[in-house]
């Protein structure tokens, strides 16, 4: 989710708003503006009721998505942020359960809270249906209509749409395989993913639907469809496809970490430079001659932090020669650094949660090797391809 704007924390979570966000409520804005309220209204009424029902649908996206999120970091797995973009929303969830029944309350809590959100709307909408609230009535009740929709669409037993999760929770306590649960869920998830792509391609190629609007969600999101209904579906089952697809080759590559350690995966020869060298030595001494990337910094084999080629691109190269490796390094305290007998799942889900690339390995303070992402995804592919080939 890159190229978004930071909104902001809610509950100590990141929220971000995707570019592609503004699109979706764009669209959304001007459909609801022409056509779903009133006519006799004014129209700065019916442009401001539109804006309103478009940002209190994304609201309770945002609800919906902090729902899951809470229920998460209860059961000790974090939460790195929730993102809007044109699907909806979708929050980063750095682990996965590490039992049936967190997996299960976590994909319950987003339905139960939009759930909660339409009986809100519907009680404002009895509240406001006479008078001169005729108009706020219309907006609550698209939006308690809206957040049923995104109920029902979510508990469509297909993975990663809630109602997936809720089977894999079943299947994984009725079987006691992650692995076979996960499967079985993401299967479904692209059933359901195929019959909204050649649902909607039918449509726009003739097949109609109802003139009543449709809201349809994906993953804890909704999606206003009016005139594009076709192409939205497609777009929509292309997305879980893509996400169905993607969530089980996520969980192949933590069960070939399984049983795997640090030792295992990292790399030895791994150089290092002091903290007291300049930019300008560096370059023209390790990076060049070697290529890397990036160096650990140490000093009597003692580990202090990482030197980055995007840190030292970051000064000025005027300044290179005066400018010393330690001045502009990420410490070691910023650094997830790991024991050789690490498990490399956690590892990498370490990794994930602070946003780095690199996992130094020491003991006792004495730097042993280093663990690169990029290392440790082509170890998890090579796995995954001996395993297939046996």
């Amino acid at each position: 989710m890159g190229h978004s704007i930071r909104l902001g924390k809610v509950f100590n979570i990141p929220i971000y708003l995707h570019y592609s966000w503004f699109i979706i409520f764009a669209l959304l804005t001007f459909s609801l503006s022409l056509s779903y309220f009133p006519a006799d209204y004014p129209l700065w009424s019916r442009v401001a009721a539109g804006v309103a029902a478009s940002l209190l649908l994304f609201a309770s996206v945002i609800a919906h998505e902090l729902a899951h999120s809470l229920v998460a970091i209860r059961n000790g797995t974090p939460v790195k942020s929730i993102t809007l973009f044109i699907f909806g929303g979708v929050a980063q969830i750095t682990r996965e359960a590490t039992r049936p029944m967190a997996e299960l309350v976590m994909a319950i809590a987003g339905p139960l809270c939009s759930l909660t959100l339409a009986g809100v709307f519907a009680g404002i909408t009895l509240l406001f249906s006479s008078g001169s609230g005729i108009l706020v009535a219309d907006l609550t009740r698209l939006l308690a209509y809206i957040n049923t929709m995104l109920v029902l669409f979510n508990l469509i037993p297909g993975f990663p749409l809630d109602g997936g999760r809720i089977l894999r929770a079943l299947l994984w306590r009725g079987t006691g395989s992650y692995r076979r649960a996960t499967h079985i869920a993401s299967w479904s998830g692209r059933g359901i993913a195929y019959i909204l792509i050649f649902g909607g391609i039918a449509l726009v190629f003739g097949c109609t639907l109802s003139r009543a609007t449709l809201v349809v969600s994906a993953f804890g999101s909704a999606i206003y469809l009016g005139a594009f209904d076709g192409f939205w579906l497609a777009l929509i089952g292309w997305f879980l496809h893509y996400a169905a697809t993607t969530s089980y080759r996520q969980m192949e590559w933590h069960e070939n970490l399984r049983g795997i350690t640090a030792r295992d995966v990292m790399t030895y020869d791994q150089p290092t430079v002091p903290p007291n060298l300049s930019l300008k030595e560096l370059v023209q001494n390790y990076i060049l001659p070697t290529g890397r990337s990036y160096f650990l910094v140490a000093e009597e084999g003692r580990l202090k932090g990482i030197i980055t080629l995007y840190a030292i691109k970051q000064a000025p190269k005027s300044h290179w020669d005066l400018v010393r490796v330690q001045e502009i390094m990420t410490p070691l305290s910023e650094l997830v650094a790991v024991q050789p007998d690490d498990d490399a799942l956690s590892i990498l889900e370490q990794m994930a949660e602070h946003h780095t690339n690199h996992a130094p390995v020491v003991k006792e303070g004495i730097v042993l090797g280093m663990i690169a992402r990029d290392n440790l995804i082509r170890f998890i592919q090579l796995r995954s391809e001996l395993k297939a080939g046996s």
